[in-house]
């Protein structure tokens, strides 16, 4: 796939909210290792993992003073998780733009290259001379604040399922649970995951486009087998 055409590159900055500089660092972001041109965007993903983690921690702290730091570890988890980037990664419609070979991508290259893209603006506005970190903090806010100001642990435990299961699991008595590969199908690029979580007498089995998120899932799926009035 050639880079991204100045329409389409356009499009992306309008959404995104952020105009580049140096269409060369968005150039990279969007390009994912199967591409085989020039550089890929892994050590952008490197770079935005980080800047991602601290905006949501920085921005859950500044906005959840009564919190504790379990709550908000929780939340970050459920704000950074690959799913979720995933989710931004489409609304932003970087399915389209990304580089590689012609392929169509699973959940956490996207997630990867939503980090990537994040990294790419870090970048590309401290080349200019300006506020780097800041300007990814707004674009982090934006995308997430009213989330952090309305959430509360009895509404979003679900969407930290795994945890929220551990925690369940030790309250009843049982063991940690434990979470086992069934299969794996389809392409390296797009794979899908089946997994069984047990613990105590009782499992459940969940798919996803990641094994993290069919553990999730799974996890998902045997708390509401134990508590169905809890809902999502």
């Amino acid at each position: 796939m050639k880079a991204p055409r100045p329409s389409a590159r356009t499009a992306l900055e309008s959404r995104l909210g952020y105009a580049f500089r140096h269409p060369a660092l968005l150039e990279e972001a969007l390009t994912h290792a199967s591409a085989g041109r020039g550089r890929d965007n892994q050590r952008l993903e490197f770079l935005g993992d980080a800047l991602l983690n601290f905006c949501v921690a920085l921005a859950i702290h500044r906005e959840r003073p009564d919190w504790q730091e379990g709550p908000m570890s929780k939340l970050r988890g459920v704000l950074v998780c690959t799913e979720a980037l995933h989710q931004w990664a489409l609304d932003l419609g970087l399915p389209g733009l990304i580089g590689a070979s012609g392929r169509a991508l699973g959940a956490k290259p996207m997630a990867d290259a939503l980090e990537a893209l994040l990294a790419a603006v870090f970048l590309d506005v401290q080349a200019s001379g300006g506020d780097g970190a800041g300007r990814v903090q707004a674009l982090v806010e934006a995308r997430h604040l009213q989330a952090i100001r309305s959430a509360e642990p009895s509404l979003w435990a679900r969407r930290d399922a795994k945890t929220t299961l551990q925690e369940t699991a030790a309250r009843r008595g049982f063991p940690p649970p434990a979470y086992t590969l069934l299969s794996q199908q389809g392409p390296d690029h797009a794979p899908s995951f089946r997994v069984r979580v047990t613990t105590g007498p009782d499992s459940a089995e969940a798919e996803g486009p990641t094994r993290k998120g069919a553990e999730v899932e799974a996890a998902r799926r045997l708390l509401d087998r134990w508590d169905p009035s809890a809902g999502t």
